[in-house]
This record gives structure tokens, sequence and C-alpha cells, in this order.
């Protein structure tokens, strides 16, 4: 197991837009995707007779402010989206905007971390 223990600590020590290239490359060449299973609810109402409430499952992640470091909340922007340097900078300047819509909540969750660890402030919705 010492190629497992190997790989575990790279990573470790891997940064979360390296971890996001990771999986994106792992999906890409072997089609496997990181999607959280979806809890398929019983039929019928709950036993009180109150519908239970639907859990969520698409997010939207939300930038509230920029914050001190501006130019690397821009990258990583640009990095999630694929937006050019000029829409990404004008998404940023616009802030509170929508990054991306309708995600899952691991890869909002994802998203979040990568746009706090660059400065910015984020929100799910």
């Amino acid at each position: 197991m010492a190629a497992v223990d190997t790989v575990f600590e790279q990573l470790g020590s891997m940064t979360v837009l390296e971890l996001v290239e990771l999986k994106n490359k792992i999906e890409e060449e072997w089609g496997i995707t990181a999607a959280a299973p979806v809890a398929v609810a019983a039929g019928g109402p709950a036993a009180d007779g109150a519908a239970a409430p639907e859990e969520k499952t698409a997010f939207d992640v939300v930038l509230t402010a920029a914050g001190a470091q501006k130019i690397q909340v821009i990258k990583v922007v640009r990095a999630l989206t694929g937006l050019g340097l000029k829409e990404a900078k004008d998404l940023v300047d616009s802030a509170p905007k929508p990054v991306k819509e309708g995600v899952a909540q691991d890869e909002a969750d994802t998203i979040k971390g990568q746009l706090e660890e660059a400065g910015a402030s984020v929100e799910l919705k």
C-alpha cells in the first residue's frame, strides 16, 4: 500500500485549484463524475401527513465582494468560468453577482473555497 500512501500524501499537499483540475481530468479521461448520489424519496406523504421538505440539489455561487486581492479573485473567476479577462473583471466589479448557477453542492463548496482562498466573499444560494 506504499503507492496508495504516496498518492494520498500528494493529494493532501495540492491546492484546491489543482484538485479541481485533477477532478476534471479524471472526468474527461475515465468518464467518472464526482456527483453526489441523489436519494429517492419513498412515495406517499410523511407519517404525520405533512410533506417532507425537498432537499436542495442545485446551488448558485454568488460573489458578494472581491476583497483586497481583486486580481487573484479575477484569476480564479476566469479559471472557473472560462470567461475572458474583461468579462471576468466585469463580473468581479459588479458584485454581488452569480459566478456559477445550478451546480451540485460539492462543486458549489469547491468553488466557494477557491474564491475565498483568493480573498473573496462568497455566498451559496
